[in-house]
């Protein structure tokens, strides 16, 4: 039997409204994102500790206003990001459970801060 046009959409239909849902999903946590600023300067960041509420996707803008590269870096977070110097860039986390999340800079090992989530 030859496809037909109505077959074909009648075919496509269920796809088609699965994937509408899909993004109109990703929409809503998009605008659902909370967004810190964070900064690093002289081998500091700033805020030390930054807090965000649990069960929200998370969004870091991270500006190194310091004269040499950093890498935003956390294990338990499993990020890596390299921030140029006098760059700045946005790092998104997924949504957390209650805890206290470590990230430095793996360039500076001292340099660390704590994400908060009560």
């Amino acid at each position: 039997m030859p496809a037909t046009r109505t077959n074909i959409l009648a075919a496509l239909g269920p796809v088609l409204i699965a994937s509408l849902l899909a993004l109109s999903a990703g929409v809503a946590s998009a605008e659902d994102t909370v967004t810190l600023p964070l900064t690093i300067k002289d081998h500091q960041f700033e805020p030390a500790e930054v807090h965000a509420p649990a069960g929200k996707p998370i969004a870091l803008q991270v500006k190194n206003l310091g004269a040499t590269a950093a890498e935003f870096e956390s294990s338990v977070l499993h990020i890596e990001k390299v921030v140029a110097a006098g760059a700045e860039t946005l790092i998104h986390v997924r949504p957390l459970e209650p805890g206290r999340y470590k990230f430095f800079d793996d360039f500076h090992r001292a340099t660390e801060g704590f994400l908060v989530v009560p």
